[in-house]
């Protein structure tokens, strides 16, 4: 009897036509070789966020600073550094009106508080003007103690300078300062950026010997006035 070449031919054709459609299956499903997503990428800030921070509104910023503050007419220098609080109303592309707060350390303690008319040179730019009050407390290094001394005098006495400083102060004063800060936008809400600062310091310094006028009952203090001019560079991140 005689095969017939046709007929066992099929089925070996059948079976490399299902081998070909499972291997075409597979790389059809299967992800390219050189496919590659790449690293995350984050938005930058648009120019509608930019443009969100020059509209009048409530500002609130926080920042660390380090500085120095530099005595006049004899009155001790030294190191500063800490925190500042700063808060406003923007009130148009222009001009905002803040108040900063700051408590500093090093120095003794020193703490201030200002009030600021600024203007916004450029978008990041802006310069500030301030008066306020200032305090120093401690500050002392073991000086000796000028003359006349607590146990000399019968009534308040204020020195003429301070030549021959206190051992530490203990008073307040008028505080003026000048500001240029750069910020950064980060977004509709937030920016950073450094904030570079000048600012001078007359601190009355006080100290109570303890006894009160025999007259009038009132304590008898010395004074002695401490002139200062300090420089600080802080970095800032600000809301809106």
């Amino acid at each position: 009897m005689v095969a017939l070449p046709g007929r066992a031919m099929m089925p070996r054709r059948a079976l490399g036509l299902a081998a070909a459609l499972v291997v075409g299956l597979a790389s059809a499903t299967a992800a390219p070789a050189t496919e590659d997503e790449g690293p995350p990428r984050f938005s930058l800030p648009t120019e509608s966020d930019r443009a969100a921070w020059l509209r009048p509104g409530f500002r609130f910023a926080l920042g660390a600073g380090y500085g120095r503050l530099f005595g006049l007419g004899g009155a001790p220098s030294g190191n500063l550094f800490g925190p500042t609080i700063r808060l406003g109303l923007r009130l148009d592309e222009r001009w905002s009106l803040l108040a900063s707060f700051q408590y500093l350390f090093g120095f003794g303690v020193r703490f201030g508080g200002t009030l600021e008319p600024t203007w916004h040179v450029t978008r990041r730019l802006s310069l500030a003007v301030g008066l306020g009050f200032g305090s120093l407390v401690g500050s002392g290094n073991g000086r000796e103690d000028p003359s006349p001394q607590r146990y000399e005098v019968e009534t308040s006495y204020t020195f003429p300078d301070a030549s021959t400083p206190f051992r530490g102060c203990s008073g307040a004063g008028l505080t003026g300062l000048v500001r240029g800060e750069y910020l950064f936008v980060l977004g509709p809400r937030s920016s950073t950026g450094a904030a570079l600062e000048i600012f001078g310091q007359w601190t009355g310094c006080v100290d109570d010997t303890g006894d009160v006028e025999a007259d009038s009952a009132t304590p008898i203090v010395r004074r002695q006035w401490w002139p200062h001019l300090g420089l600080s560079l802080s970095w800032m991140v600000a809301w809106r």
